[in-house]
């Protein structure tokens, strides 16, 4: 009997097909009470659900006083939301001056269109670098003012969500490049540059951003000569972009690592230099491949701007606990707190979602 004949006579493996989760039974079977032990788990987590979403609804919406002239006719079972409707200004805008609050309601207006922009990848190129800057200088001239007759306002003054955007949105793209140039530089071959790079990227990752905040605001100005000042939010800015293109200099580096030898090799095969290489073979797949611990290093960012309350500067966070020193609106810090939460939440989950579009999106040529 010939090796023909024997794979012949023996029995074919019948695949079963794919089981179904269109249908909604079908997706409950499959997630949540696909066997015993995920049954069980689904079971507690719904009884702890019934158990704690009536009385938040209750205490949120149906018990809530959502006006009122002072605290003290405020007080009861439920949230006090006239806090927030009294103390919104403040707390998104803080000690901006109270006419001018128009100016720091454009910024994040501003930001958040060139945040949205940004997610069409048809406007990715020179087109969207041009909308970035002019979206900058935009920014810029609405929150400094002095010039088309806007009134002049000083950094001092800046605070609330505007401030935490300015430090989030324009620090951490300034990152972004510099963290490319560590991460290059870590794995140069030349040991100068090498141990330059390893040296301040140890250094900065092995203190916590309130010191490096620390240091930009009290010990730098010691250092720089009589009669030079640097303005206080820029030493903030560099703060941030220097402690976090360290993170995102690591987070690179990996990605770098994953890329297989002989996708390098092919590119010195077909003549290309180094940065050639580099720009249109290496970084591009070395970036895609590290979107979650880019993103994370994002949000980390821009949660990490409540920091700068050690400078004297007054973000989102600041302000609303600023807003709640007065004595007639005092004993509502859990509407003041979960009123910011829901703004961090907001920018965090955006954040958060596109990046696993884009992670699905340039992980289509991989996947088999």
């Amino acid at each position: 009997m010939t090796d023909l004949d024997i794979a012949q006579e023996l029995p074919i493996p019948v695949e079963r097909p794919p089981q179904s989760t269109h249908g909604i039974v079908d997706w409950l079977r499959a997630n949540l009470f696909g066997g015993v032990f995920n049954t069980i788990l689904t079971l507690i987590a719904l009884y702890f659900l019934a158990v704690a979403i009536p009385p938040l609804v209750r205490w949120a919406f149906i018990d809530a006083v959502w006006s009122a002239p002072n605290g003290q006719a405020c007080h009861g079972a439920g949230a006090c939301w006239a806090f927030i409707g009294e103390k919104l200004r403040f707390i998104l805008f803080g000690r901006f001056p109270y006419d001018q609050q128009w100016r720091p309601l454009a910024v994040v207006v501003i930001f958040v269109a060139m945040i949205l922009a940004s997610c069409d990848r048809r406007l990715w190129g020179r087109r969207l670098m041009l909308l970035w800057l002019a979206g900058f200088i935009a920014v810029g001239v609405l929150m400094w003012g002095g010039i088309l007759g806007i009134r002049y306002v000083e950094t001092g003054l800046w605070s609330g969500l505007p401030l935490t955007l300015i430090l989030a949105v324009v620090g951490l793209p300034f990152a972004f490049p510099v963290a490319i140039l560590l991460a290059l530089g870590r794995r140069s071959k030349l040991p100068a540059v090498r141990w330059m790079c390893v040296g301040y990227i140890e250094l900065v990752r092995g203190v916590p951003l309130v010191t490096v905040l620390f240091m930009a605001s009290v010990v730098l100005p010691l250092f720089l000569p009589p009669g030079v000042t640097i303005d206080k939010v820029l030493r903030a800015g560099i703060a941030f972009v220097l402690f976090a293109a360290a993170y995102l200099a690591e987070i690179i580096r990996g990605g770098l690592q994953a890329i297989p030898k002989g996708q390098i090799e092919a590119a010195d095969a077909l003549g290309l230099g180094y940065w050639q290489r580099t720009r249109l073979i290496v970084l591009p797949q070395a970036l895609a491949m590290v979107i979650p611990p880019l993103v994370n290093s994002f949000i980390s960012g821009f949660k990490n701007t409540s920091l700068v309350i050690i400078i004297g500067l007054f973000d989102l966070l600041n302000t609303a606990n600023n807003a709640l020193s007065d004595p007639n609106w005092q004993g509502f810090a859990t509407e003041s707190y979960v009123f910011v939460a829901a703004i961090y939440w907001s920018f965090c989950f955006f954040m958060s979602r596109y990046s696993q579009m884009l992670e699905r999106e340039f992980n289509k040529g991989r996947q088999r």
